[in-house]
């Protein structure tokens, strides 16, 4: 839906998002030219203590959405969706802008409000600013027209989901500083800004790293735009992560430090805590200690607590796992933004589906803890706090060696990333030569005379007539004056947005289905194989199956033995090489319920009795009793007068019971799909009321979690309801059948 309006910089904007509309990239590439970021700098959660959401109260959450997507258990509760009070990050990395908007829409209606954008491959060592849309390997080439375009869909993102939502990416490599006024003249509010990373990871010249850090912390600090360090890089690359945590303090320490001195708040400032293990190791006894440690040591700084992908492998549920023991430390302890990882992350295909299960794991760990603090506290004696001691006095005296013999020597020595415990040392950390890596001996020493009429400059600046900004003596910088800024659309005429929406467009026609999990119509899907067969063999055979299935381009992206002679299991990606028309779909139209005041009117003339059971050998209650009791809704909430006789009923006593009761309806559930009994158990129930010749007299129903309408008309039944049923649904199907509307 278009409406004309004002943003709130008075500018006209006559598009909007509709919950039940795709978002129209072409309608966000619109006049980007004069698009204005209408905010700058970090936004945090407003907290609520005390809240009441349905039938709890909270004691840790923040204001609501006005638009979003609950966890699915929400529907036993209300529909109820509380927020945690903890900023929760997504990573995306598609390699293109257009479709990581559509990811982002998806991510904030399940409660993301950090969308942190991954750069494309090799940018830190690009000595300059990107122009255009380019595809990227890995993420996204970070340049001004994705930056305002993805910044003009969050203003719009956030207007459906009512929550302000954060932009973040990376000010690092030797184009910094350039990155750093691109981020602040777009409107990016938060960046990981660290010129230790540059240094050990990047190996950008030390001297250079550092003096683009200032340039760039200061222009940071302009816009309040949050800091995130990259100390947590030594975990990921240390050969042993959990004797390298003295060395990640240091790195918070130096950073911090250093960031400060630049002119940065602290509460602008964040660190980037990682665990060091994670299971099989015993993960709280070493993954604890180190959060209370750092959140001790660092209690005037932001944390943003993030999962260690060097643990990451290819299956989802051990990395499922491994972030929930991360969330309990969070929740133990303290966090400000609470990062999340792709369960995915260690297949390299962070497919869009998988953000989602990333974000909906941390809230729906952090509201399952929420209050957990107040019942349970730290031991203030033991092993907890002797670690804490301990991690506090090897990192104070690391620090203290590095001050004392300086840290370039320091890094030249290879102090950082060394697989020893401080004071142990092992020869394997990473050592850089002052004088040398990427940028050496670009660093120029500023004349006595130098002048730079812009604002928030960093260091020594001689500005003539002493204005009251610098950027007066020019008529203003883009900083002030952002319609100075020059904008440049595209200059690759082949690996450009307009040309990759064509070519979506020409591939998919208007009413074409096609399957995705990356890119706009990629066609991938994803199968789940068990292979009674070791793991080379179960290997091949699934890929053949594939290749049988007619996917194309098939590979297989998880295995796992279940044992090495009884089967593996594999998981197998490969493209549809077809797509499916819209209009040929026979859609189900959505039985119309009727009202509760119908429903119990219809009742009350008329009396209805249902003999209701689990039927077979299944022994499953929960559900017929949710279907029944007047409690959870149920069909006695209307005055259906329901005869329950308990699980594992046999069939023929089920229709012997209606029979006796005089009953109107037969309610069976079956559960169990084991040898495909729920639908034998059907198929019997249907069969035994013809042959008692009482097939008219009943009318027969069966409810369970594979059970389906369709299912359950072929056994010869009158209908069939799925997961998730309503008492109302059962009610209104029976009034209506024995009206004869149905």
């Amino acid at each position: 839906m278009k409406c004309c309006r004002d943003d709130r910089a008075g500018r006209s904007n006559c598009y909007r998002l509709e919950p039940h509309e795709k978002i129209d990239v072409r309608e966000i590439l619109k006049d980007l030219a004069n698009y204005r970021p209408r905010r700058k700098g970090w936004t945090w959660r407003t907290p609520r203590p005390g809240q009441k959401i349905g039938p709890f109260t909270y004691r840790e959450t923040s204001e609501p959405l006005k638009r979003s997507i609950p966890l699915p258990a929400a529907k036993y509760f209300g529909g109820i969706d509380p927020q945690p009070d903890y900023v929760i990050t997504t990573e995306i990395a598609s390699g293109r802008f257009e479709d990581d908007i559509r990811r982002m829409r998806m991510a904030a209606w399940h409660g993301a409000d950090h969308i942190m954008v991954i750069r494309t491959t090799g940018q830190s060592h690009i000595d300059g600013l990107l122009e255009g849309t380019p595809e990227g390997i890995g993420g996204i080439p970070i340049t001004r027209k994705q930056l305002r375009a993805t910044r003009k869909a969050l203003d719009l993102i956030e207007d459906e989901v009512g929550r302000p939502i954060n932009f973040h990416s990376y000010v690092s490599g030797v184009a910094g500083p350039e990155i750093a006024v691109l981020f602040a003249e777009e409107g990016v509010n938060g960046a990981h800004q660290d010129p230790q990373y540059n240094v050990l990871y990047r190996n950008v010249n030390m001297q250079r790293s550092f003096v683009d850090a200032a340039v760039a912390k200061k222009i940071m600090a302009s816009c309040n735009m949050l800091q995130i360090d990259g100390a947590h890089n030594a975990n990921a690359t240390a050969r042993e992560a959990w004797k390298v945590m003295p060395e990640l303090l240091v790195q918070h320490a130096i950073n911090c430090a250093f960031s400060e001195a630049v002119g940065m708040k602290k509460e602008n400032i964040a660190l980037s805590s990682v665990p060091p293990t994670a299971p099989p190791a015993p993960a709280l006894a070493y993954d604890l200690p180190y959060a209370v440690c750092l959140r001790w040591l660092f209690s005037g700084y932001k944390i943003r607590a993030q999962q260690n992908t060097r643990y990451i492998e290819s299956d989802t549920r051990e990395a499922t796992v491994t972030h929930v023991l991360n969330l309990l430390v969070s929740r133990l302890t303290s966090a400000d933004v609470q990062s999340t990882i792709t369960p995915d992350e260690g297949r390299n295909v962070p497919w869009h589906y998988n953000n989602i299960a990333a974000v909906e794991t941390a809230k729906q760990t952090l509201l399952g803890l929420d209050g957990f603090k107040e019942m349970v506290e730290l031991k203030k004696e033991g092993p907890l706090p002797a670690k804490v001691r301990e991690l506090a006095e090897r990192a104070v005296l690391f620090l203290e060696e590095i001050k004392e013999k300086g840290y370039f020597n320091a890094v030249a020595e290879g102090f950082f990333v060394d697989s020893g415990e401080y004071p142990e040392r092992k020869g394997d950390g990473i050592a850089r030569d002052p004088n040398g890596g990427v940028a050496a001996g670009s660093i120029v020493k500023r004349e006595p005379g130098y002048y730079a009429p812009v604002c928030h400059h960093f260091g020594f600046n001689e500005l003539p007539g002493n204005p009251q900004r610098p950027c007066d003596l020019i008529g203003g910088c883009t900083l002030c004056r952002p319609e100075k800024i020059v904008y440049i659309d595209e200059l690759d005429p082949e690996d450009n947005v307009e040309r990759r929406l064509a070519e979506v467009e020409a591939r998919r026609g208007a009413n074409e289905i096609r399957p995705e999990v990356e890119w706009a119509g990629d066609g991938y899907i994803t199968c789940t194989i068990f292979l009674p067969e070791r793991e080379e063999v179960a290997e091949a055979a699934a890929l053949e199956i594939a290749a049988r299935m007619g996917l194309q381009e098939n590979e297989v992206i998880h295995k796992r033995v279940m044992h090495p002679a009884e089967g593996t299991l594999v998981e197998i990606k490969g493209i549809v090489p077809f797509a499916i028309d819209r209009n040929g779909l026979r859609i189900p139209e959505k039985p119309q319920l009727l009202s509760e005041e119908e429903i119990r009117e219809e009742i009350a003339r008329r009396p209805l009795k249902a003999v209701c059971g689990t039927v077979g050998e299944d022994e499953h209650s929960v559900g017929m009793r949710e279907i029944i009791d007047i409690k959870h809704g149920g069909i006695e909430k209307f005055g259906i007068k329901a005869v329950y006789l308990g699980t594992s009923v046999p069939v023929e006593k089920m229709l012997d019971a209606a029979i006796e009761e005089d009953a109107d309806a037969i309610l069976i559930s079956t559960i169990i799909s084991h040898a495909d009994i729920h639908r034998k158990n059907m198929e019997k129930l249907a069969r035994l009321a013809v042959e008692k010749g009482v097939r008219e007299r009943f009318i027969l129903v069966a409810g369970g979690t594979q059970v389906t309408h369709q299912l359950a008309v072929e056994a010869g039944l009158d209908a069939g309801f799925g997961r998730g049923t309503r008492g109302i649904e059962v009610a209104s199907f029976l009034v209506k059948k024995r009206r004869g509307e149905i």
